[in-house]
């Protein structure tokens, strides 16, 4: 991913991408070349630049205001903390990717959850090209192709609802319009069709929502888990926030709590074995002769929990980030949530605001506690792994409205 970096940027060909993502036409799965560079820096320029990320905080604070309101009308009582962030998360990156929440957004979660699942899991095939009659006789391949067609249905609606309506001059536009215009007045060095559009909007909507939503999962299971964490980090944010509401200038006063999000993408990476990647050429690393074609996996959850690394490697310790040089952009190969090199994941400003911001706002307005009287080492922390590696049952807390 450094010295290396152009030798392996290109993505392995598999079944589900080219099923799912349009023949690989998105930017995840992609393989390097012109068509990726100008897609990623439409998609870069045009939704997870930090100026643009900035630009949707009141898309952000629209659905905190909503979440907190439904919190707030369930307080006392066990609520569903993980489908909310699922939803939650998803609301925010619908309404800047297709400019408003998918009417079939229920059934968009559901499919992707499901393809998530898919390119997550083992397959003989892709590994054994020779074997794909497997997938046939099996019954995946028709699986896949079903699940395939109903995103293909909902992405296709929304073509049609943004060419319908248009935009005004004084609207903001949202990634759908966006490559539409491109897509209609040219200048690159390819054509555009409706499927890479579909493409790059898949792109965004299972990135996002699956990683985000398990980070916030995790930070607020470790808390619960540490008491005393949560009241630290409490105590920051309501010395820090005046009024009712969170402002970018607050986030970046909150010290503490962006120390505990360092420590949830260390411990628990969004994305355990990053997106596979392929050798292009034959090269030599560490004195390993690495053939063309050979695919590579990058385990980020090993390199984040290396002993040799970090002291009590498998325990959560913000702390240990206070005054420490590491951060998560890529040039510390012993912290690389987001991969690192030329395929480093381009929404990691977008990403990070889908954590920090909801995070902060349930630690201001909410106290917490833990259903029918269970003790933080009671709470059952069992993984499962897809894409992201969230908890196998749901966290269920009790959100408290503090007494003024």
């Amino acid at each position: 991913m450094k010295t290396n970096d152009i030798s392996f940027a290109d993505r392995p060909t598999t079944t589900t991408s080219q099923i799912f993502f349009y023949k690989a036409q998105d930017i995840g799965w992609a393989p390097y070349g012109e068509y990726w560079r100008q897609m990623k820096k439409i998609c870069t320029l045009e939704l997870l630049s930090a100026k643009k990320v900035r630009s949707f905080s009141t898309i952000r604070e629209e659905e905190l205001s909503r979440i907190t309101n439904v919190l707030a009308s369930k307080a006392g009582t066990p609520i569903n903390f993980t489908e909310m962030t699922v939803e939650m998360v998803n609301n925010v990156i619908c309404k800047a990717t297709l400019g408003d929440c998918c009417k079939d957004q229920a059934t968009l979660i559901e499919v992707l959850y499901d393809v998530l699942k898919t390119l997550s899991a083992f397959n003989l095939a892709s590994y054994y090209p020779g074997l794909q009659f497997l997938n046939v006789i099996l019954g995946k391949k028709a699986k896949w192709l079903k699940m395939q067609k109903q995103l293909d249905d909902i992405l296709e609606d929304v073509l049609k609802e943004h060419r319908a309506k248009g935009r005004n001059k004084s609207d903001q536009e949202d990634l759908v319009d966006v490559l539409l215009r491109v897509k209609d007045t040219g200048g690159l060095d390819f054509t555009v069709t409706d499927e890479h559009v579909k493409a790059v909007v898949l792109d965004m909507l299972t990135a996002g929502t699956d990683t985000s939503s398990a980070t916030l999962e995790w930070a607020m299971t470790e808390l619960m888990r540490n008491p005393e964490m949560m009241k630290r980090a409490q105590s920051e944010v309501r010395s820090v926030v005046k009024g009712n509401t969170i402002t970018e200038t607050d986030l970046q006063s909150l010290h503490y709590l962006k120390l505990i999000v360092k420590e949830t993408l260390r411990l628990h990476a969004p994305t355990p074995l990053l997106v596979p990647r392929e050798c292009r050429q034959d090269c030599n690393v560490d004195g390993y002769d690495i053939p063309a074609k050979t695919k590579i996996l990058v385990n980020a959850w090993a390199c984040g929990t290396d002993p040799d690394s970090w002291k009590d490697a498998e325990s959560f310790i913000p702390e240990r980030f206070e005054n420490c040089p590491i951060n998560y952009m890529g040039a510390d190969f012993e912290f690389i949530p987001f991969g690192a090199g030329r395929r480093i994941c381009p929404g990691l400003t977008f990403g990070l605001s889908m954590v920090e911001y909801p995070l902060a706002n349930f630690l201001y307005h909410f106290d917490w506690k833990l259903p029918n009287g269970m003790k933080p080492h009671e709470l059952d922390i069992t993984e499962i792994t897809g894409i992201s590696t969230s908890l196998k049952h749901h966290l269920k807390i009790v959100p408290i409205v503090p007494k003024a």
